[in-house]
């Protein structure tokens, strides 16, 4: 892999993952548990679409195809995204959704601040406004995750549910590859480097939420490499129905 498949490689799959997660979480829209979150869950999914425009946007330059960020978001087969498996699960309870961004959030603090030293001036520029928003989805999601696993027994139980569900998706996070090998640490992050750091900021949150953590079997990986679950194919009709019944349609 040269240096600039592996830099359109490093964009496309974080764009894809704040894409992703950015749809999933507006799923919340009208439909939280309290007037404030669905007031929140709608600002960060905002955050999250507005850091994959950013990244699409620079990985279309990188690509110098003329592809645009509508056509990187929207125009691409399921197999081509490269997304985290974590961030497509489907958002089951609350629970589910507040832990599955506590991880994710987490990970992206750490590497938005990583990425703010990339010697490539724009992956810096957007590193830099990007983990300012991060800070926040940090604090929001361990504020909720504290909030359930310390409270009643029924909200404790789903905590410790999600955390058992969403064990086995961790580890792709942090997982070593071409891509990593070629840029990293002068141009994008080096992924594995920041698990300890991710796993202290975790093992701090669990403790306050008196959550015990889970180890899996076996961990479960593939998204990176285009494999995804049944509920992508379901996910992207959705986001992609509007561009693929409409193309080029305009405001």
């Amino acid at each position: 892999m040269n240096h600039r498949e592996a830099l359109l490689t490093g964009l496309l799959r974080v764009a894809d993952d704040h894409l992703i997660l950015g749809h999933r979480v507006s799923e919340w829209c009208g439909h939280a548990p309290m007037l404030e979150e669905d007031l929140a869950l709608p600002n960060i999914a905002l955050d999250l679409l507005g850091q994959a425009r950013a990244l699409y946007t620079y990985a279309g330059e990188v690509e110098g195809q003329g592809r645009t960020e509508d056509d990187l978001a929207y125009l691409r087969r399921e197999r081509e995204y490269r997304n985290l498996l974590l961030v497509e699960r489907p958002n089951g309870d609350f629970a589910h959704t507040m832990l599955k961004q506590l991880y994710f959030s987490s990970f992206m603090q750490l590497w938005w601040t990583a990425a703010c030293g990339s010697a490539d001036a724009t992956i810096a520029g957007i590193s830099a406004k990007a983990v300012k928003e991060s800070a926040y989805h940090v604090r929001h999601s361990a504020e909720w995750v504290i909030r359930l696993g310390d409270g009643t027994q029924e909200s404790a139980a789903r905590m410790a549910q999600a955390v058992e569900d969403l064990a086995p998706y961790v580890d792709e996070m942090f997982a070593p590859d071409d891509v990593g090998s070629t840029l990293a640490p002068q141009m994008l992050p080096d992924n594995p480097a920041l698990r300890a750091s991710w796993d202290a900021q975790i093992a701090t949150v669990f403790s306050e939420a008196t959550i015990e953590p889970h180890v899996p079997r076996a961990s479960i990986s593939g998204g990176r490499d285009g494999r995804h679950g049944e509920e992508m194919g379901f996910l992207l009709t959705e986001l992609q129905y509007m561009q693929r019944s409409y193309p080029g349609a305009q405001w």
